[in-house]
Order: structure tokens, then sequence, then C-alpha cells
């Protein structure tokens, strides 16, 4: 019986591409958050997040870990090196070496840490190059989780996300249903009992013919890939200026999920 929830993470867990009513993002940690109160007596259930989008794993460390370490939740998720794990060059063993380092102050001052894997990106355009340095990181993910006794959120073997509905349209983060689906996952990464099957599978797509198809490609490219490759060549970043969420109530969550659904 989780009575407190802190997310910490980038975009994934801030919930790019699922707005809310106010444009406002809500994303699969508010979602989860929601199924954990749930099972709460009511105004028994405190959840914050402390994600912001286009974090690298040590800003992550810096900014969102003494966080829960103030907070002391009985619950913690973390998603991180993600962003590290695209750019060029970098190492995936070295980068699980700076996110285990994570893992052991995190399991510190939270009751128990759920750690979250890499999506298999077979699929998406550009980042199937990514696949086998996606897949090394996952592998010492699961071997810290085994180290640590952390549950973990496999996103690798969530197969209803190879889907192009579960991504937005800048095939780079989730949509809405990609979100409720690792919601849901999340719950029964934690054993907990979820109202919906998070591989269920998706209605059957009309026929669409291959020019159509290349014309959406070459469409994607000009609307968002150019611009995020710009914005490495340029050191920015899609989080500069954006502050975390914060401590969020349940039921402004589910009040919001409710004027979108």
């Amino acid at each position: 019986m989780i009575g407190s929830y802190v997310a910490v993470g980038d975009s994934f867990t801030e919930g790019v591409g699922d707005p809310g009513p106010d444009g406002a993002f809500v994303g699969w940690a508010d979602r989860f958050a929601v199924l954990l109160a749930d099972r709460r007596p009511v105004g028994d259930f405190t959840y914050t997040n402390l994600a912001v989008r286009g974090r690298l794993l040590d800003q992550i460390v810096a900014e969102q870990v003494p966080r829960v370490a103030e907070l002391a939740p009985d619950l913690v998720s973390f998603a991180a090196g993600g962003n590290d794990i695209l750019r060029p060059g970098t190492d995936p063993d070295e980068v699980a070496e700076r996110f285990e380092r994570a893992v052991a102050a995190l399991a510190g001052a939270a009751g128990t840490v759920l750690v979250t894997t890499g999506f298999d990106t077979r699929g998406v355009p550009v980042l199937k190059h990514l696949r086998g340095k996606i897949a090394t990181y996952n592998g010492h993910v699961r071997a810290i989780a085994d180290r640590y006794g952390c549950p973990v959120l496999d996103l690798w073997s969530l197969r209803s996300v190879q889907d192009r509905r579960a991504w937005d349209a800048d095939r780079l983060h989730l949509s809405a249903e990609g979100h409720t689906r690792v919601a849901l996952r999340a719950g029964q990464a934690l054993g907990l009992p979820v109202p919906a099957d998070p591989d269920q599978v998706w209605p059957p797509l009309p026929y669409r013919a291959a020019l159509d198809v290349r014309r959406d490609d070459v469409q994607w490219a000009r609307e968002y890939l150019v611009p995020w490759i710009g914005r490495r060549l340029r050191g920015q970043s899609s989080g500069d200026h954006v502050t975390a969420k914060g401590a969020l109530s349940p039921d402004d969550i589910r009040t919001r999920i409710g004027a979108v659904a």
C-alpha cells in the first residue's frame, strides 16, 4: 500500500506527448499515480513529479535526486540515461555506471525504486540504428535492478508500443494512449491489478500506399527531425526554462484526464 510516490526523469516521465485540456502534459507517471492513489483512503496519498524534458542523467542526479532524499517517498520511479544514450559517442557501459550510483542514492532515500528500460526502437526512423546501444544499456539496467532489488518497468518487451498510434506526431514521445499503456505496465511491474491489458491488440488500420507513407516520413523529418538535430548541434535543450510539475493532486489528474478522454 504505497502512500507516497515521486517520479524522476526526463520528457518521458514529464509526459511529453500527452497534453491535458490546458496544454500541460499528463503522462504515464501521473496516470500511474492515480492507479496508486485509488488503492488508498481518500486524501491519504501524495505524489510529486520532478521530471523535466531534455535532462541528461547527471542533470537528473544533481537536480532531482536530492529532492527525493528530502521527500523520502514509499516509491520513486527512475527513468534516466535515455538522452545520454542518444548522443553520438556515448558509451552505454559508462552511462550505466553513473546510473547505478544514482540508484544506490535513491535506494537509501525511498522505500522502493522502480527502474525503467529503454524502448525497442526497431521501427523508429533514425533511432533504429541505436537499437544495439539501447539493448546494451537495458542489460545493465536489469543487472543493477537485480543488485538493488528494484522492480523493472520493462518497456523493451511492451509490444503494443511498436504500433505507430502509441507515439506522438514527433515519433520521439508517446501519445496519450502510449502513456496510458506504460502506466498500466508500471502497475503490473509492482504486481498490482490493473484495469486493462497494456499489450491489448490495436484495431486494424486501413491500407496506406507506400507513397503516402513516404510523404508522411518527409513531412516528419522537416517538421520534427531537422529541428531536433539543430538543437543538438546548438547545445540547446527542449527543457531550457522548463520547471518540474512538482506536487500534484490525484483528483486534479483524474479531472484533466477525463477532460481529454
